[in-house]
């Protein structure tokens, strides 16, 4: 079975540096979903044929929402789908109940965030295209989920009978073919390739 990848992009890169490293993912893998800003959608969705997801939706409505940012907003812009609850933004339970229905009638899919086993068990009942599990204090860490805790995504894979893929700290193949051996669908990543000298390459090594 082929991996999920999702690439969340952050706020690492502004502008034209965006797009560039968006065209290098694409060269690679133009299944490969790509977070971005809200900021940075349309441009993005106009350089490649990936999957274009939006790092952040709120559930506020259409009207008097300043500085809010809507499902219809970044459906309009060519969004495919959303990010919600990563553990840098994280959401309370009942937000992101109201978003994901938000979403669903807008036709754009979700990639919800959970931060362990219990709260995975949670956000399944909302039937997101992609549950995916980052234990916080390893995200951007310098040891992978792979190695720090597989226990956990065995766990995981035997307990929570839901799709499932797994983040935080991911940087090599080895740790791909760890989570995948455990139970995962995939990975999601992000300073591994977007803080690397040469994505491509990097995400090749990676990918192998």
């Amino acid at each position: 079975m082929k991996p999920i990848i999702i690439i969340n992009l952050k706020t690492y890169k502004q502008g034209d540096a965006v797009l560039k490293l968006v065209k290098q993912i694409s060269k690679v893998d133009k299944k490969i979903i790509i977070g971005v800003q809200a900021s940075d959608i349309s441009e993005a969705v106009g350089a490649v044929k990936n999957p274009i997801y939006v790092q952040h939706v709120d559930s506020q409505k259409i009207g008097r929402n300043t500085g809010y940012v809507l499902p219809e907003a970044v459906k309009a812009d060519g969004a495919m789908g959303v990010f919600l609850n990563h553990s840098e933004h994280r959401l309370k339970m009942e937000v992101i109940k109201k978003t994901v229905k938000r979403c669903k009638t807008l036709n754009l899919k979700t990639a919800i965030f959970a931060k362990d086993l219990a709260q995975a068990k949670e956000i399944k009942k909302l039937k997101p295209n992609y549950l995916i599990i980052e234990p916080p204090e390893l995200v951007a860490g310098k040891v992978s989920v792979s190695r720090a805790k597989p226990k956990l995504i065995e766990e995981i894979g035997k307990k929570l009978k839901y799709p499932f893929i797994v983040g935080a700290g991911i940087k090599t193949n080895e740790d791909l073919k760890i989570a995948m051996k455990l139970g995962a669908g995939g990975i999601a990543i992000s300073s591994a390739i977007t803080k690397a000298r040469n994505p491509a390459k990097k995400l090749r090594e990676l990918m192998r």
